[in-house]
């Protein structure tokens, strides 16, 4: 069994991999196929379960490590709470309704500036305050929680404790067999 990679390590891997689906979604720009809806609904469960884990246990530590971390935490979880709801406007949306593609790009800029503002930002100034082994030990939450998170945007009400969404581990469960029986996110 390999050495656990730390926290940064394992965002920066599902950042690489939502990079990668939303580079397959340019090359289908306009569209109207089952395709880009799959690859779509693909998008939104790596979003969804990522940013329920960065809430769970990124955020926190960014808050204890970090000076300056509560305004940090806040701005990203606010940035996650746009996307969502973007994320919960595409669920209703098929290629060929006017607005599907429109959404697409505006979710692809939202995630974007996240991804640049956490990578040059926020994951070198954790790195510089936290030891190694808490790093370490924060990237195995992060995987444990993405396995058992929702898979469904639900956008939090302003004030909404970010945790809660991971808590709600019966609506990670709801999600992953609802996505089982009606094929959703598979090709």
């Amino acid at each position: 069994m390999g050495t656990q990679q730390d926290v940064i390590a394992v965002l920066v891997t599902d950042h690489r991999a939502v990079e990668q689906m939303f580079a397959e979604l340019d090359g289908m720009r306009g569209e109207i196929g089952e395709e880009a809806k799959i690859l779509v609904e693909q998008v939104v469960i790596e979003l969804t379960r990522h940013s329920i884990a960065e809430e769970a246990h990124l955020y926190p530590a960014v808050r204890e490590h970090v000076q300056g971390g509560d305004k940090l935490a806040d701005q990203e979880i606010a940035e996650h709470s746009d996307a969502e709801r973007t994320m919960k406007r595409l669920e209703g949306l098929e290629p060929g309704d006017a607005g599907f593609w429109p959404a697409v790009d505006l979710l692809m800029s939202q995630i974007r500036a996240h991804v640049r503002e956490e990578e040059n930002d926020l994951f070198p100034r954790l790195r510089e305050a936290c030891p190694p082994e808490e790093l370490r030990e924060l990237g195995a939450k992060v995987e444990r929680a993405q396995k058992i998170a929702p898979t469904r945007p639900r956008p939090a009400a302003p004030g909404a404790s970010p945790a809660g969404k991971l808590t709600a581990l019966g609506a990670g469960l709801v999600d992953r067999i609802r996505d089982a029986l009606t094929g959703r996110g598979r090709s």
